[in-house]
């Protein structure tokens, strides 16, 4: 669980991110969850656009999502999400709080 600080410094470093990926009408696949899982891996944060063709609430999609990917959701802002997992790989540099 984060604090309002970690969530804080996590959203500060999110917001010069590109978002690394779209879930639109196909909704949660297997294959997006695989995908977004790696992008995880290899940056330990991430922002997702949520279309509003992918059918449910910005917030319950994102929790959802967060779930699968066993990863905190930061933040959802309009239609973007922030998730957050430490990397198991020792050879990238760990986000520090």
């Amino acid at each position: 669980m984060l604090t309002s600080k970690q969530r804080a410094h996590l959203k500060s470093l999110a917001s010069t991110q590109k978002p690394v990926m779209q879930v639109g009408k196909e909704g949660v696949s297997e294959n997006l969850i695989k995908s977004l899982s790696e992008a995880l891996e290899a940056r330990e944060l991430i922002k997702v656009t949520l279309l509003p063709t992918a059918g449910e609430d910005g917030v319950n999609l994102a929790e959802n999502i967060a779930d699968l990917l066993h990863a905190e959701p930061v933040a959802v802002i309009g239609r973007k999400a922030i998730f957050y997992r430490r990397s198991s790989r020792d050879n990238i540099e760990h986000i520090e709080f």
